[in-house]
């Protein structure tokens, strides 16, 4: 049996791993899109390294799109198996790949305007949102804490990974010819503890072999008593005292939530200075729409806060904005306001327009709520650059940086090894270190050691390794 690393090998995104049985089985876990200033980007999204037809099934741990978002693409180049998720990641995937599909298109008119302008061939989207559309109906649910059979050889259970809504803790029971299992976890992305709306990780069942994201293997989320009153004081800050708009950058699902959560609370708590709030992004605002939906996902002492404030996602002063022109409108409004939008690594989409317009006025405050690649504008920010490139024109950075990454939605080394709590480190026989930077790695590779691990790897792209019963 074999496992084989086509993503988030020493690196951030893309997270794709294959596995083949013993039978010949190929179980591919996760299909994502590689995002962000990786080298060689293109060719890794528009090459998978294997032959999709040849996959037997999908089984993806969560909807983010560097988890998700090649999916389409798969199933446009001849994948015909089946997907499992939980019923909640489904729900998101299906605007969460239509928009990623929508986003290339969209981009694409732009860059293939220039190319026609030099002579050069038209570039084809990665997948379209037709693709996407078939992808979703290739989808079957399966729920927390059950058990499929989905062959003779594979048996697959789900545990809640916390870390976004439907995200899942994938469980793999591989029986050989000679009746012994084979007990691989892989973790996808694990959550934090004491999340405002979403359950902790759970405990799973004693593995052989994990594989585990290592995004924040190098460092601890800061301790604050009270991260609520923080984000408060810096609005009255920003808003009350300076007169200005505080901007942040946040994806639009789950986190978004979270943050017009602690609003909502503060509004009914009167501690709300009375400022207008704008959820400026499509895809947000349809993400809160299914967060309504999948309470299975939320912990209790938010289903209780729920049970009465009927809608937690809604207050006065808070409109959500999809139309554009509305969205342009925002540069104009000369009130302090709070503006949230995606992306949160302030990439893509609307923010860097809110950015643009509000970074060079020391009024103004941007703030920074989860992870951000070192290269991302989000990550030049965080990082104290002073003159950051939007839109291919420089800006001075006037306005004040903030970072609160406590509201960060991936555990830390700590939070991850309180998760493994449950297993017994000496019969785990492996363990793969996946979805990091390779120092990040190297610094976690040792934690695991001081933990008592061992066999711990770094697998590098394409690496296959075997796996014994």
């Amino acid at each position: 049996m074999q496992v084989q690393f086509f993503g988030a090998a020493q690196m951030v995104t893309g997270s794709k791993h294959l596995i083949t049985t013993p039978n010949g089985t190929k179980i591919l876990l996760d299909c994502g899109l590689v995002q962000g200033h990786v080298e060689n980007r293109e060719d890794l999204n528009r090459h998978f390294g294997f032959d999709p037809k040849e996959i037997d099934y999908l089984i993806l741990s969560h909807a983010h799109i560097d988890h998700s978002g090649l999916i389409p693409r798969l199933v446009s180049e001849g994948f015909e198996g089946i997907i499992f998720c939980t019923p909640a990641t489904k729900s998101l995937c299906e605007i969460m790949l239509m928009d990623s599909a929508h986003i290339q298109t969209a981009d694409l008119k732009y860059i293939n305007k220039r190319r026609a302008k030099k002579g050069l061939s038209a570039i084809e989207p990665l997948y379209t949102q037709e693709d996407a559309q078939k992808a979703i109906s290739f989808m079957e649910e399966l729920g927390y804490d059950e058990h499929l059979k989905i062959d003779s050889e594979v048996t697959l259970c789900f545990n809640d990974a916390g870390h976004l809504l439907g995200s899942a803790i994938v469980n793999l029971d591989i029986r050989n010819k000679d009746n012994k299992v084979c007990k691989i976890t892989f973790s996808g992305d694990i959550g934090r503890y004491k999340d405002p709306i979403l359950r902790d990780p759970q405990a799973f069942r004693q593995c052989d072999y994990l594989i585990c994201e290592s995004t924040y293997g190098d460092r601890l989320h800061p301790q604050i008593e009270d991260a609520e009153k923080e984000l408060l004081d810096l609005i009255e800050d920003t808003c009350v005292n300076r007169k200005g708009k505080l901007i942040i950058p946040a994806f639009s699902v789950d986190r978004t939530q979270e943050i017009i959560y602690i609003l909502d609370k503060a509004v009914n708590e009167g501690r709300m200075p009375d400022i207008k709030v704008f959820v400026d992004s499509p895809l947000s605002v349809k993400a809160t729409g299914i967060m309504r939906q999948h309470q299975e996902c939320y912990r209790e002492d938010f289903l209780e806060y729920a049970h009465k404030d009927k809608d937690p996602f809604g207050f006065k002063n808070l409109k959500y904005i999809t139309e554009v022109e509305e969205s342009k409108a925002l540069n104009d409004f000369k009130e302090p306001c709070i503006i949230i939008s995606a992306s949160g690594m302030a990439e893509a989409g609307r923010i860097k327009h809110h950015i643009a317009n509000a970074i060079e006025n020391p009024k103004n405050t941007i703030l920074m709520v989860g992870y951000c690649t070192p290269e991302s504008l989000g990550g030049k920010l965080k990082n104290g650059e002073k003159l950051v490139r939007i839109f291919g024109e420089e800006f001075g950075v006037k306005a004040e940086v903030r970072s609160m990454d406590y509201y960060s939605a991936h555990a830390d080394y700590n939070e991850i090894f309180t998760w493994l709590k449950c297993q017994n480190k000496k019969k785990i026989k492996h363990i793969f270190l996946v979805h990091g930077e390779t120092k990040t790695q190297d610094i976690f590779k040792g934690k695991f050691e001081e933990h008592g691990y061992h066999n711990i790897s770094i697998p590098y792209l394409r690496e296959k390794v075997e796996l014994s019963f």
